[in-house]
């Protein structure tokens, strides 16, 4: 503290950033493709289309064939086909712990759809917050990452004292590669920030009981249950009688769930199925606006009649509903999700940027060697910021290249993803150096630009709908693609630019930031 309050400030902005920056960009870019997550499912499910299916028949179809699967489960779960969704998605658990199994149903037969293998954009999905790990763990990791994102961002602001003027100024030829550096940091940070502090705070209270569970487990003994019934998140069920009972029709509960809901239920939660006290809960979408609340209706198992539903949220739960709904941004329409998706990758470009920035500003002069700290920070770099979007691009690929009829196909595509990731990482460290940038970020940009006419060749042309029905995705992939060509080119123009240290014109708080 010596040296000042905002030095202060501006060496915790660094150092904080740089230590959960390459989790931050991971979590950034899967989050901002899952803004796209039912169109990149159904991108990579093309066989199915939509379809018109009685909800009501669609319920049995889906418990007849979770009945052949399971039928002592402890929880059935049927979500209704949607024109986003064109297929019966069944899962079924016989604990709370697990294993969870999951199965896509033909809307019009009720057995297992010949639609590939696939998990589509929920592993992008699932990948923002759980990392591919065990889910307690990689939502535990990201929650302290993002904790620290937040200290990052206000430790930035602190240390800005020009911010208007930084978020106007972008000197694209500035010789100095640390001046260009900080002035990208500076625009893409400064004009995205107000969506990276919501997206950031919003995020980590969505997990808040998860972080934080000791309120909910001394007010109400253990019984976690009774708070979410209590909360108005989940209507009051009846425990398990130990009897065996028969499950009624389901079709007539949906037709009853519409009647009283005013609309079809998103899915159907069946509790205990084989036992006297089945209860089946019927989920609705949540109403248009930021509220993610969806309402839900509970129906005794056996006779169909009424148990209750989820009552109105008081004004904390209201909060957290809110602050859900504006993280998902389910509310959004076209436009607004486009730009939601925008802020999303300027939060990766500043998180990218800021990377690369603190591994620039401490390049050792002339000749003399980088350190293995230097030389570590910029594999890992290299590794994540081209590493991380040519796994995502091999994942699509993958889903076009791999034979539908594969065995574990979904894993494959998984594999594909992670392998392509981890070949790049490696090539970071073997192959240190400016031009490898070049040629990592060029090599990103043609896996992008391959996928449209690989799809095309792989059947697209063919499919229900023709050519234009993924032109949106279509489009997408040929943006990134030439996005990063155009920055593999600007690498290219880099490569043999000396750097020189200290930049002038750059002041000594500017340095330290840096």
């Amino acid at each position: 503290m010596r040296q000042g309050f905002r030095h202060a400030m501006a060496w915790l902005h660094a150092w904080s950033g740089l230590v959960v920056g390459w989790v931050l960009f991971a979590v950034f870019v899967t989050g901002t493709a899952s803004f796209y997550r039912a169109g990149i499912t159904q991108w990579m499910r093309p066989e199915l289309v939509a379809i018109e299916a009685d909800p009501g028949r669609a319920a049995d179809l889906g418990a007849a064939y979770l009945r052949r699967q399971m039928p002592d489960a402890m929880g059935w779960f049927i979500a209704l086909p949607t024109p986003e969704k064109p297929a019966i998605s069944v899962m079924w658990w016989k604990s709370m712990e697990g294993p969870f199994h999951e199965a896509l149903l033909d809307p019009a037969t009720g057995e297992p759809t010949r639609a590939r293998e696939t998990r589509g954009g929920d592993f992008l999905y699932r990948f923002h917050y759980e990392l591919s790990m065990p889910p307690t763990l990689g939502r535990w990791i990201v929650g302290a990452c993002t904790l620290v994102m937040l200290v990052a961002l206000i430790s930035g602001i602190v240390t800005h004292r020009r911010i208007f003027a930084d978020f106007f100024t972008f000197r694209r030829g500035a010789k100095s590669a640390q001046r260009g550096w900080l002035d990208a940091h500076n625009v893409a940070g400064v004009l995205g920030l107000p969506f990276h502090l919501m997206i950031a705070y919003t995020g980590l209270t969505l997990l808040a009981t998860l972080y934080m569970p000791w309120g909910v487990r001394t007010a109400y003994k253990g019984d976690e249950i009774r708070y979410f019934v209590e909360a108005g998140l989940m209507p009051e069920l009846r425990w398990t009688a130990g009897r065996p009972g028969t499950l009624a029709p389901l079709g007539p509960i949906v037709a009853a769930a519409m009647a009283r809901g005013g609309e079809v239920p998103e899915g159907l939660s069946v509790w205990n199925p084989g036992d006297v006290n089945a209860a089946v809960v019927a989920i609705f979408e949540e109403p248009h606006g930021l509220s993610h609340h969806h309402a839900q209706i509970a129906f005794d198992g056996q006779t169909g009649a009424v148990l209750g539903t989820n009552g109105a949220v008081g004004p904390a739960t209201g909060t957290g509903t809110v602050m859900a709904g504006l993280h998902m941004g389910h509310f959004a329409g076209p436009v607004l999700r486009l730009l939601l998706v925008l802020c999303g990758l300027m939060g990766a470009a500043t998180v990218a940027t800021g990377l690369v920035l603190w591994a620039v500003a401490r390049a050792p002069k002339g000749a003399a060697p980088a350190g293995f700290g230097l030389l570590l920070v910029r594999a890992l770099n290299l590794g994540t910021i081209a590493g991380l979007p040519a796994g995502i691009a091999a994942y699509f690929l993958a889903n076009r290249l791999l034979p539908v009829g594969l065995s574990e196909r979904a894993s494959f595509e998984v594999g594909a993803f992670f392998g392509v990731w981890v070949l790049v990482a490696l090539y970071a460290v073997l192959r240190p150096g400016p031009r490898a940038w070049t040629q990592a970020l060029g090599l990103v940009g043609a896996l992008y630009l391959a996928v449209p006419p690989v799809a095309a060749l792989t059947g697209g042309l063919s499919q229900p709908g023709g050519a234009l029905r993924f032109l949106g995705f279509d489009l997408w992939m040929l943006a990134l693609g030439l996005g990063f060509v155009f920055a593999a080119r600007k690498a290219a123009a880099r490569a043999g630019a000396p750097l020189r240290r200290p930049v002038r014109g750059m002041t000594g708080e500017e340095a330290l930031r840096a």
